[in-house]
């Protein structure tokens, strides 16, 4: 005899456009939902709209959704191959990850207790950093439009795993969201690639094993894969993985930086493009220097000069872009001396702890490469000194322009013929500084022959650029290309001459290298790919350690014809619970339209795995049930929690003119337990055959129902939060109850034959009306 399930209706609400995905947070009131256009919005269970972060491109669709344990961190996997991670407590994206495939699913593991691994290492994931180093500047100064960085640490909580499955079979494992810790290409563990499809990828409670829920021809299988560097190098990798997130932080923040700093280079080049530059390109090349030179030395201005200086440019005029000018390269000061200068000392930190943990071979070892990692502290260091040369650049330049800037000025009121204030005269030191300028303004060209010049004519060929006040200098080191005006070399530095005599020198491993010719963003991309190659280690470690240590045969699948949707015929639909009391992993997943098999896999080291085969079909000595309760198939399922099966269920036999309705079950997996069988994991275990159904009408307190109106699409159960929501409707309308009602507190408690039925004005209403219309 079916039984009723206590529920109560807290509201309804036709959504503006159809809903994909659904999932509920565990601990707190938020429930997130991804939509056809694919947005992803988080609202309250009083349908309070907390963010909506919109789609990251045309005809995107959200395939995945699931919150981090405890937090309100939330991940979502896209169609275009994108996985973001997005905070809903301040309404921000995280992180993003790109990848080439669609998506299949993501999600994050339980969280992984690290005293369980620690073994004699001991494990430290704490901020020591901030003890050394100092914080960050933010860069809301600089451009208002960029957010200051919060320098927590990147991952939120306790630490875990994100797990992102493709469509292609591919399963890539990232530790505290940031480490790639493994990946593996299910297709090549199957004897049927050509007819193949992923259904879900789940970590075990350890988080050193996966279960791989796939077809494989004409069988439904799960895989279990073994991974011994998991199981053995847990706490170090935390260690490892923790540094990652805060290199990645630090990358993000060096990559914004640059763009700063390559905005207020634009605004230095625009102000001196106004009026100077313009001048200067409407004079042949070299003629500029010459006539200033002229005008410098013996005081005589020709007439183009005078006609710059008094008709185009004038006093007041020239201070106006002189104050710009310096204001922008104080701005460029500022960015090197301050942020990209503390990026690169944090950045060499890190890389210098990692460096150190390589020494450790005991526990690092499969994780990291020492030569690897010294070789990324060598790249870092470069970059060190790639910013320090740049930043005397620019303390050139802005002495330079600033003297340029006074003689300029002196020269218009010596030339007018007005009072020459006393601190605008150069001293003999600063003419002689004012004369090497202006011979530098326009650099030597590099010597051309006479039959280049002849082949660039006839080809076409555009001029190259021409130097603009010599801006160049600094210009050039925000350009991915080789420098063309090499920093001069400081006759006072005995090294550098000691470095270019001696090539051992300069190829010894135990120095920083130099590279004089690259720009900074060339030394920038060197850096990064040299810590690039740093964790490609524990990825190659990780990934071929996967073994599959048992194939689980559940059930036979129709034959794939070509073309065919399989996805939506086979109707495979699964949901994963980790439960720490009795040490199992639970999964429940469809087999057919009518049956579904419920797993549990020990972890308690007897290697043995408990299985539930349900049908929601009426078995042979079934009886007393309704009609309605005969003919069902399954829509959806999930855990409600380690001791219910939340399962959303459809009518089949609805006749002409009738409605169909559906049926929201709780099923009691306390009471199924002596309807279970249990299994000895082996390399090949065929559940198929040493399996029955059972119905869940015949299991005593086994499954309460509950009716519902109309066609429901999809199911969302949170057993923390005691919620449940429903779409339906063509996932148009959504539906939220509250679970684990008291007797005498259920007034909307409903008969097993009756179905819900909400009115059009409590639906418009919202909950408190829907909640009077029920009572």
């Amino acid at each position: 005899m079916a039984q009723t399930s206590s529920m109560k209706l807290l509201g309804a609400r036709n959504m503006s456009c159809i809903v994909e995905r659904m999932e509920w947070n565990n601990k707190m009131d938020l429930i997130a939902y991804g939509t056809e256009k694919g947005e992803v919005v988080i609202q309250r269970l009083n349908w309070q709209k907390i963010v909506t972060f919109p789609t990251p491109g045309e005809d995107v669709r959200v395939r995945s959704l699931s919150w981090q344990m405890d937090e309100t961190l939330l991940a979502v996997g896209y169609s275009n191959g994108k996985v973001a991670l997005l905070d809903a407590e301040s309404g921000t994206i995280i992180s993003g990850l790109i990848y080439e495939d669609d998506i299949k699913k993501v999600y994050f593991s339980k969280a992984i207790n690290s005293q369980e691994n620690l073994g004699t290492y001991t494990c430290n994931v704490k901020d020591k950093h901030r003890r050394f180093l100092p914080k960050l500047q933010p860069m809301t100064n600089i451009d208002p439009c960029l957010k200051t960085l919060d320098q927590k640490s990147f991952p939120k909580g306790s630490p875990c795993f994100l797990v992102v499955i493709m469509r292609s079979g591919k399963v890539h494992l990232l530790l505290l969201g940031a480490l790639q810790a493994g990946s593996i290409d299910l297709t090549q563990h199957i004897l049927h690639p050509h007819e193949f499809d992923v259904y879900d990828v789940r970590m075990n409670g350890d988080c050193n094993a996966i279960y791989a829920l796939l077809r494989d021809g004409q069988e439904l299988i799960l895989l279990h894969f073994q991974n011994q560097v998991l199981q053995d190098c847990m706490a170090p990798m935390l260690e490892l993985a923790t540094h990652c997130a805060h290199i990645l932080e630090t990358k993000n923040y060096i990559n914004d930086t640059q763009q700063c700093l390559t905005e207020a280079w634009e605004t230095v080049q625009l102000e001196m493009d106004n009026k100077l530059t313009r001048y200067a390109n409407s004079q042949p090349y070299g003629v500029i220097s010459a006539h200033f030179l002229e005008l410098h030395v013996f005081g005589f201005a020709t007439f183009e000069v005078e006609e710059f200086l008094f008709e185009t440019l004038s006093e007041k005029g020239f201070k106006k872009i002189a104050n710009s000018v310096d204001l922008s390269l104080s701005n460029l000061q500022s960015l090197v001396f301050k942020q990209l200068n503390g990026a690169a000392i944090n950045m060499f930190y890190f890389l210098n702890t990692i460096a150190g943990f390589g020494r450790m071979s005991h526990f690092f070892e499969s994780l990291i490469s020492p030569d690897v990692a010294n070789e990324a502290m060598r790249a870092c260091g470069g970059f060190v000194l790639k910013v320090h040369e740049l930043q005397r650049t620019i303390d050139t330049l802005a002495y330079d322009m600033k003297l340029f800037h006074a003689w300029m000025i002196f020269t218009i009121l010596r030339l007018s013929h007005q009072e020459i204030p006393d601190d605008l005269v150069l001293t003999e030191e600063e003419n002689i500084a004012m004369a090497d300028f202006i011979c530098a303004m326009e650099p030597e060209l590099d010597d051309r022959s006479d039959d280049e010049d002849e082949l660039d004519s006839q080809s076409q060929t555009p001029p190259p650029a021409r130097s603009k006040f010599n801006l160049e200098r600094v210009g050039q080191y925000l350009d991915n290309a080789y420098l063309t005006q090499l920093y001069p070399r400081d006759p006072v530095q005995l090294w550098e001459e000691m470095v270019t005599d001696n090539e051992c020198l300069s190829n010894c491993k135990l120095f920083v290298p130099h590279d004089v010719n690259l720009s900074l963003v060339q030394q920038r991309d060197k850096m990064f790919n040299a810590i690039d190659a740093v964790f490609h280690k524990p990825t190659e470690s990780i990934s071929g350690s996967f073994k599959v240590s048992s194939t689980v045969i559940c059930n036979d699948l129709p034959p794939m014809e070509p073309g065919e949707d399989h996805r939506d015929r086979d109707l495979v639909t699964c949901t994963y619970y980790v439960n720490e009391a009795s040490r199992t992993d639970m999964l429940a997943c469809t087999i057919s339209g009518q049956e579904a098999m419920i797993l549990e896999f020990s972890r308690a080291g007897d290697e043995c795995v408990r299985c539930t085969r349900i049908t929601l079909e009426p078995g042979l000595f079934t009886t007393s049930v309704s009609e309605d309760f005969c003919y069902l198939r399954f829509v959806d399922l999930q855990f409600y929690n380690e001791s219910s099966l939340s399962i959303l269920a459809q009518s089949i036999n609805a006749g002409p003119g009738m409605r169909p309705h559906s049926f929201f079950i709780q099923f009691s997996l306390t009471a199924a337990l002596n309807y279970s069988t249990q299994h000895r994991m082996g390399p090949l275990v065929k559940l198929s055959e040493a399996t029955v159904s059972q119905s869940i009408h015949d299991i005593a307190d086994g499954a309460a129902f509950k009716g519902l109106d109309g066609f429901s699409d999809m199911l969302a159960v949170s057993g923390s939060r005691k919620v449940a929501t429903v779409l339906s409707d063509r996932k148009r309308k959504m539906t939220i109850f509250e679970m684990e009602i008291e007797e005498e507190e259920d007034d909307t408690e409903m008969s097993q034959a009756s179905f819900l039925d909400i009115s059009k004005e409590s639906v418009l209403a919202g909950v408190p009306d829907a909640e009077k219309q029920e009572a």
